[in-house]
């Protein structure tokens, strides 16, 4: 951003300054301490996406000049003015740079006197008729010297458009009037207009400014703040993310409430993506300040299901405060401190007694507070009858709160305990998702001497549990068992099967079973269970088609039995610290594990066979190889061969071989990090399904 001096046109008046090394205002103006000269300042910035952000600074750092100056006028501008003039200025650079995409000049200036008019031309359009805009009432109003009340600062943003038709301009000007901008100055400006010269369109708005000691302003009055309540609330309407109406309603019928609506949706979706209560409980109070209250701030209950009911808090129970936001951040930390000494108490709820009812509250005294007050309302988060905590929010210079805000308060607050009750039952839900997954996967891999071992498992995105597992153990009698599975289906059927099948692996083991004797066995087990469950869902069928009376409980189709795959073997390190290994292994419809040599060469070291479960008298036969110093036994589940991109597999062609031929001359955590890493560069999406590998790599002699 740049800023430049312009020769006089009008009454626009503007000299020679120094400037800060940002670019921004800083220094003494030419020419009277507290001329025209020093109360205006321009600047021109490029039509690019960084052109609203620099607006927004210039805005800031112009009003801090004056102030700094101490120019007449300057004392009345407040933090809440500048953060009406930097909203409005940020909309219409926006627009200019999407319409236009040229330079955008900015000018601010500090009127000191009423009576000004803002320095524009009267509002008409490009065509020279009047400009026929859905808010030609505001201009009506506010655009003249008649509709200036006071001192106030003026801010012109003009930007660069190539001569057009007459005929193509006016289109121009009406698909404009769809845009925000405009919508938003006539929501908070004193006065507005728009002015078209041949090669240049300035949009100008006033915004009032009250003395040092309330001069310019009138008193505090319940009807000034409730006007301004309204406007907010029109504001927040035209901010929110809304369908455009075909036709828009008479001016000034129903703002507040389709404001109330457009507020209450975008609250409404910006709630229900947070899955924590604490992150509900910030994302609330920042969303009621300022739009509805100067402070908020939010209470919850500790534990899973808060107090229970009629809003009614158990004895001991206890609100910790969750979340505190003020319009002033400098003051956070002071009304936290202020309000963490009396956590709000509502034993009855509301004043009728419902639990949902929202209550009059004290003002908290805060010790570095100005001002007199105002009012502050108590609201009981309460969902599915249980009380989850209490939302506080006050607004300075109002004895109390209009009835429509309340209403949209109570709503607000209903759809805050149904978001921290449904991050609560996620919480939920995920630590027990944490406890079973921890249950499910075994503690540790045990060390086989004189074989290095890695292993690599990853859920699918999104999953609470996954399907497949892997197991590691000392068998005794100097054999170590490993397996690696795959159930099919996923969820918590699945992780079910899990939970029975390494623990009888284990067991059958440790019991002196062999490879192919303990796949007998487990096999045996599953077919049977799922003959019991087809079964059992093939009586209840009968008894409901035969009109049976009693209560049939018919089970769904993921609650019956699941087939595994399965790959297990055992490994006997040769005596003496010799190196190598012996390994016995089987494979039940897994993909097949594949040895990498010294050489550099890949083979198969198993036959397929049956899946486990599908037929109770399959017999399993395993097959036993030398695993030599240097060679590396890879065992993947079908998450790798199966990885999908486009059309094409993982395995298709040996792929997988040939990854692993890539890392020879890899350690066992090296090479399971390279399968891995190969594994998720095949497609663009993160794989689809349970990613699981264990990789064994036999060292050489004397290496334990």
């Amino acid at each position: 951003m740049r800023t430049t001096t312009s020769s006089p046109r009008d009454d626009d008046v503007t000299a020679a300054r120094t400037t800060r090394a940002d670019g921004f205002p800083g220094g003494p103006a030419a020419g009277p301490a507290d001329g025209p000269a020093a109360r205006s300042r321009r600047a021109s910035l490029p039509g690019d996406p960084q052109a609203a952000a620099a607006a927004r600074r210039f805005v800031r750092a112009t009003f801090a000049d004056w102030a700094g100056r101490q120019l007449t006028g300057a004392e009345g501008l407040t933090d809440r003015l500048a953060d009406e003039a930097e909203l409005l200025v940020s909309e219409l650079v926006t627009n200019a740079v999407v319409h236009a995409g040229t330079t955008v000049e900015l000018r601010c200036r500090l009127d000191p006197e009423a009576g000004r008019d803002g320095g524009a031309e009267p509002y008409r359009g490009r065509n020279g008729e009047p400009y026929e805009a859905v808010h030609r009432e505001a201009a009506a109003t506010g655009a003249g010297a008649d509709g200036a009340s006071g001192p106030g600062i003026v801010i012109e943003v003009s930007d660069h458009h190539p001569t057009q038709p007459v005929r193509a301009r006016a289109e121009s000007a009406a698909s404009e009037n769809g845009g925000h901008g405009l919508q938003l100055i006539s929501a908070v400006a004193e006065s507005w207009g728009v002015t078209y010269r041949r090669a240049m369109k300035t949009v100008w708005f006033r915004l009032p400014v009250g003395g040092a000691d309330g001069a310019g302003w009138p008193e505090p009055e319940f009807t000034l703040d409730h006007q301004l309540l309204q406007c907010e609330l029109r504001a927040a309407e035209l901010l929110a993310p809304a369908p455009r109406r075909a036709a828009r309603p008479e001016p000034g019928s129903g703002r507040a409430d389709n404001g109330a609506l457009s507020f209450l949706a975008e609250a409404s979706d910006l709630l229900s993506g947070q899955l924590d209560a604490d992150q509900v409980a910030a994302l609330a109070a920042q969303l009621i300040v300022p739009r509805l209250a100067e402070w908020c701030a939010v209470w919850l209950y500790d534990g899973d299901s808060g107090a229970p009911g009629r809003g009614i808090a158990q004895a001991g129970d206890e609100q910790r405060l969750a979340g505190v936001w003020h319009t002033s951040e400098s003051r956070i930390d002071a009304l936290r401190t202020a309000l963490e000494k009396q956590p709000p108490e509502l034993p009855g709820g509301g004043a009728s007694g419902s639990a949902t009812g929202v209550v009059p509250w004290p003002w908290p005294y805060e010790p570095g507070g100005y001002g007199p007050g105002g009012a502050a309302l108590a609201c009981p988060l309460v969902a599915g009858g249980r009380r989850l905590g209490t939302l506080l929010l006050g607004r300075g210079g109002l004895p109390h709160f209009p009835d429509e805000a309340v209403g949209l308060i109570e709503d607000l607050c209903r759809r805050v305990a149904r978001a921290v009750a449904t991050a609560r039952a996620y919480s939920r839900q995920e630590r027990i998702s944490q406890v079973l997954q921890r249950r499910l996967l075994p503690r540790g891999r045990a060390q086989v001497p004189g074989v290095e071992s890695a292993v690599v498992y990853e859920p699918r995105e999104g999953a609470w549990a996954g399907g497949d597992f892997w197991d590691l153990f000392d068998a005794g009698d100097g054999r170590w068992c490993f397996a690696l599975g795959d159930v099919c289906g996923s969820g918590p059927e699945a992780a079910a099967v899990t939970g029975l099948a390494r623990p009888v692996l284990r067991l059958l083991a440790r019991d002196g079973f062999g490879v192919a004797a303990v796949l007998d066995r487990l096999n045996k087990t599953m077919a049977r269970e799922a003959a019991d469950s087809v079964a059992a869902v093939a009586a209840a069928v009968a008894a409901a088609g035969a009109g049976a009376e009693a209560p049939v409980e018919i089970r769904e189709e993921g609650e019956q039995a699941r087939f595994l795959s399965l790959l297990y073997g055992e490994i006997v390190p040769y005596p003496g610290g010799s190196g190598g290994a012996r390994c016995t292994l089987a494979s039940a419809g897994h993909p097949l594990p594949l040895v990498l040599g010294t050489d550099g060469a890949v083979r198969v070291v198993a036959a397929p066979q049956m899946l486990l479960g599908v037929v109770e008298d399959a017999a399993y036969v395993s097959e036993s190889f030398d695993l030599c110093p240097g060679e590396t036994l890879l065992c993947v589940t079908d998450g790798v061969t199966e990885r999908r991109s486009g059309r094409r597999l993982f395995d298709d062609e040996d792929g997988l071989a040939t990854a692993l031929a890539a890392g020879a001359g890899l350690g066992a955590t090296a090479l399971a990090d390279h399968i891995r890493s190969t594994v998720h560069a095949f497609g663009p999406t993160p794989p689809d399904d349970d990613l699981a590998l264990l990789v064994l790599q036999a060292s050489g002699p004397g290496v334990s």
